[in-house]
């Protein structure tokens, strides 16, 4: 017979990343973890317990009746590593160390990469672990010691500062904008990010400058859906401190810029008083404060003007 093994703290995070996720590649995302190493640790585990945690369904990985009873457990181990690891990240004093922050791909095309730039100067002994992606860091279970989060409102309990409000408007290229005339849209293109397939008619297009354009490309990521946007495969709503700095994009005519989302500079609280942390929250803050006019567009209307055609 096979002899098994216990598994430590790393199988359980792996565990829990998927169990969250509902698929390898998911959990993977969750914990910044390659997608092999996520799958060969899930098989590790279940060759050690001699069995299941998951179902592959097409749909995804469902908990098995193991994997259920192992999730509350392992949720318990999870809460005590991560309140031990703020115990002891919090009692430093001292300006030096790694900071983990965590922030949308977006935000790597704005001035705020800048931001970090200069603070890295400013504070040698300080490095910076900076993740870009669209999934919101839980600071909670230390997957970030500080996050920048593009939201309405945060409701996680954690400590948070509303920087500033963006504004966005729809941008294409030059070439694009001679086509559009002040007849709401009629025969464009929008290009969309996230939307379901199938959706030609998304609420944010009927509240648009452009009710009458419809829905035809979508692409995954930010990055690309600006670049095809300056390649002319059609407009994009998106805000205007990403818009206003592509070299190949230009504002859309017959339109002005809308409210966006707010910009939340968040960190949990156990890590208040640590020296590095609060650095790096009090200058960004100050630094993008300081350029609100970069983030809000002063011509912005309010979301109830929007509607023309």
């Amino acid at each position: 017979m096979k002899e098994r093994h216990s598994f430590n703290w790393d199988d359980l995070k792996y565990f829990l990343a998927v169990a969250r996720s509902g698929t390898l590649r998911g959990g993977a995302d969750r914990i910044n973890a390659n997608h092999a190493t996520v799958s060969r640790r899930l098989t590790f585990m279940e060759e050690n317990v001699g069995s299941r945690l998951f179902d592959r369904t097409k749909s995804g990985l469902v908990l098995t009746q193991l994997g259920e009873d192992l999730l509350p457990h392992a949720e318990r181990v999870e809460e005590e590593m991560t309140a031990a690891s703020r115990l002891i990240i919090g009692r430093d004093a001292l300006p030096s160390g790694t900071i983990h922050l965590s922030l949308p791909h977006g935000l790597a095309m704005t001035s705020i990469t800048d931001d970090l730039a200069l603070f890295s100067e400013q504070y040698p002994d300080i490095d910076l672990n900076i993740t870009f992606t669209n999934v919101v860091a839980d600071l909670t279970r230390r997957e970030a010691d500080v996050s920048i989060r593009i939201a309405d409102e945060v409701t996680q309990d954690v400590v948070g500062r509303k920087l500033v409000q963006l504004s966005s408007a729809v941008y294409c290229s030059k070439d694009y904008a001679r086509i559009i005339d002040d007849n709401g849209g009629e025969g464009l293109s929008f290009l969309g990010w996230g939307e379901p397939e199938g959706d030609t008619t998304a609420k944010w297009i009927s509240e648009s400058f452009y009710p009458k354009a419809k829905l035809r490309h979508r692409v995954s990521e930010i990055v690309p859906l600006l670049t095809l946007a300056a390649a002319g495969l059609g407009m994009t709503q998106i805000a205007c401190c990403l818009g206003d700095r592509h070299p190949d994009l230009i504002r859309a005519p017959y339109q002005k810029p809308i409210p966006y989302r707010n910009i939340w500079l968040l960190l949990h609280r156990d890590l208040r008083k640590t020296a590095r942390v609060r650095l790096l929250v009090d200058f960004l803050a100050e630094q993008i404060k300081s350029r609100k006019d970069e983030f809000w567009d002063k011509d912005t209307l309010s979301k109830n003007k929007v509607s023309q055609y």
